[in-house]
Parts: structure tokens; C-alpha cells; sequence
């Protein structure tokens, strides 16, 4: 299985990681749903990543959450026509400024909060979501198993300052 990332950087402030590396994030997310399912998924797959600013962020979130304020990520599965050939999983935006603020804040590099959203935005795609406290603690674990297959900490552990 391979993924294509579009990669489409609309915050000119930010400095994100190389594409080949989104790419990589993303393809070790999408094996490790496909083994965790048991899942045998297309094989070529495209997901498009939009880097944005907090306005935009909090834009989006209130738009499609109902929610105030910037979040880091958000995911936008694409519910295509079945038999088109288009194998969309769909977007992810990604707010570069809380993702530099989060990584400091959390004593991160980030470098590994980049690949943690990307994982986690991925997953969502793939249809983990963490409303139930069952479904946080599998998908919370997947990415975990994900993030340390790629040689990242757990992003879960508590930070010197105490948050999680």
C-alpha cells in the first residue's frame, strides 16, 4: 500500500516537516489500521494535509464542530461514490501555530507532535474516533504502537509540568 500526500501549506508563518515525511506518518497509520481491522485496503491511497493558522482553524472548527477557538487538527473523511477508482481517505488541517505551542508547552519536539497529529488525523480517517472511553484507550493505544514503531515517545506520557 502506498499514500500520496497534497500537501498545501496556507500559513505562510509556518515551517512544516518535509512531505516525505507526512507521507511516512500517514502510510505507518493506514498499516497499522489496515492490521488492526484486518483490513485489506487499496493500494494506492491519497490523503490531502492543509497547514493552517489559528483563524482559519478556529473557522473550520466552529463551521464543522460547533465549537469556539482554534483546534490542532481536524479530520474530513471523504465519503466518496463507490466504483470511481478515486481512493480519497480525505483532509486533515493541521494548525501549525497550537502545534508549536502544544509541543513547547508539552516539552516535545516538534517534530514528534507533527507526526502524532498526522497519525491521529489518519486514524480518524480510517474511522477510530475517541468519544466512548473503550474507543479513546484502543485508538490512544494504536497510535502509541504507531509512534514508537517510528521511533517517537508516547505521546500520552505526562510532561514535567503535569499535563497529559
Amino acid at each position: 500500500m502506498n499514500v500520496t500526500i497534497d500537501l498545501m501549506n496556507a500559513c505562510p508563518d509556518a515551517q512544516p516537516p518535509d512531505p516525505a515525511r507526512f507521507q511516512i506518518w500517514a502510510q505507518a497509520a493506514l498499516h497499522a489500521a489496515a492490521n488492526d481491522t484486518g483490513s485489506n485496503p487499496e493500494n494506492e491511497q491519497e490523503v490531502s494535509i492543509r497547514i493552517i493558522d489559528t483563524a482559519e482553524s478556529a473557522a473550520l472548527n466552529e463551521t464543522w464542530r460547533h465549537k469556539q477557538g482554534p483546534t490542532n487538527i481536524l479530520s474530513f473523511p471523504f465519503e466518496g461514490f463507490q466504483g470511481t477508482g478515486i481512493n480519497l481517505l480525505g483532509d486533515l488541517a493541521i494548525c501549525a501555530p497550537l502545534v508549536c505551542q502544544e509541543a513547547q508547552e508539552q516539552q516535545k519536539s516538534e517534530e514528534a507532535h507533527w507526526a502524532h497529529l498526522t497519525v491521529h488525523g489518519v486514524l480518524h480517517l480510517r474511522g477510530y474516533d475517541h468519544l466512548e472511553q473503550a474507543e479513546a484507550e484502543h485508538m490512544e493505544s494504536l497510535e502509541i504502537h504507531i509512534l514508537e514503531s517510528l521511533g517517537y515517545p508516547n505521546p500520552y506520557l505526562q510532561d514535567a509540568t503535569g499535563n497529559d
